[in-house]
């Protein structure tokens, strides 16, 4: 089995929505985590804050310079992911079209370079 990344990718300029369509949409993440589990594809998964509560710390010689903000301004962010194990990625891609449907926002589905087995014996 090989670990996927779902990306949740969060506008950055959207209106969020309404306290009602909220609740309907956090239903069907949590539908959606559910059947993760029951199929045995879960590992982790989470919401982010956003963008601007990010601090950046980059490798400045000696030193490691601390900024506040994110790494780079885009009309678009990092609002969530969600890390699970499928047989391929064709599997892979219909947790992110599951996911999708789930969040109502765009999903990036990106393999790992090794299998769960390569991952799990490296930390050994």
């Amino acid at each position: 089995m090989k670990h996927y990344l779902l990306s949740v990718i969060q506008p950055s300029e959207a209106r969020p929505p309404s306290a009602e369509a909220l609740a309907r949409i956090m239903g069907d993440v949590e539908d959606f985590h559910r059947a993760l589990k029951e199929a045995g594809a879960w590992v982790f998964a989470g919401g982010l804050d956003g963008p601007e509560t990010a601090t950046v710390l980059r490798p400045g010689g000696a030193e490691v310079l601390i900024t506040d903000g994110p790494y780079a301004e885009g009309k678009e962010y990092l609002g969530g992911l969600c890390l699970i194990k499928a047989s391929d990625l064709d599997a892979a891609l219909e947790w992110g079209r599951r996911a999708s449907r789930a969040t109502t926002l765009p999903i990036e589905v990106r393999p790992f370079l090794h299998t769960a087995e390569e991952q799990e014996e490296a930390s050994r």
